[in-house]
């Protein structure tokens, strides 16, 4: 069983794992290099991982100096919120729970730091249904959509309002 102790801090030790399990995944998540990653890191709101780098999650909110056509759009239509542009297990750590463990911390940081909208974005092409399933059942729902990189991704938006 995971204990809150395990969901950590993402630091610059941990760059090169960080990195590794994101570019495995970049299909989904979008590729990064050092230099975007520590930019990244230095932007974001929470970021954790869990363990060893089995998983990560990495937020940023409304002020955050970022670039992604997907932030922006929360941007422009949500004046306060914190965005998940990134959240991952390691294939080898799968149905564990870290996921939910990590979006259930971010909800209680986020909470605390007086923030009431959580957005993100899934993709639509190429589909991502664990993804869709899985934050169906933490209670986000569906606000827009958009074609983005060349019309390369097609990804939905969505919120889950905190209580």
């Amino acid at each position: 069983m995971l204990t809150v102790s395990e969901l950590l801090p993402i630091s610059a030790e941990d760059r090169d794992k960080v990195l590794t399990l994101n570019n495995l995944h970049a299909a989904e998540l979008s590729f990064l290099d050092e230099a975007r990653l520590d930019h990244l890191l230095a932007q974001a709101f929470l970021a954790r991982k869990v363990g060893d780098v089995e998983a990560l999650l990495l937020t940023f909110d409304q002020n955050a100096d970022y670039d992604s056509p997907n932030f922006v759009w929360f941007q422009q239509r949500y004046p306060r919120f914190v965005y998940v542009d990134r959240v991952v297990t390691d294939e080898r750590a799968r149905g564990r729970g870290h996921a939910r463990r990590l979006y259930l911390e971010l909800f209680e940081v986020a909470r605390a730091a007086g923030h009431r909208v959580i957005a993100c974005e899934v993709n639509a092409q190429p589909p991502n249904p664990a993804s869709d399933a899985f934050h169906a059942a933490l209670g986000f729902r569906d606000v827009g959509g958009a074609t983005i990189h060349g019309g390369v991704k097609t990804v939905r938006y969505f919120v889950k309002f905190l209580d």
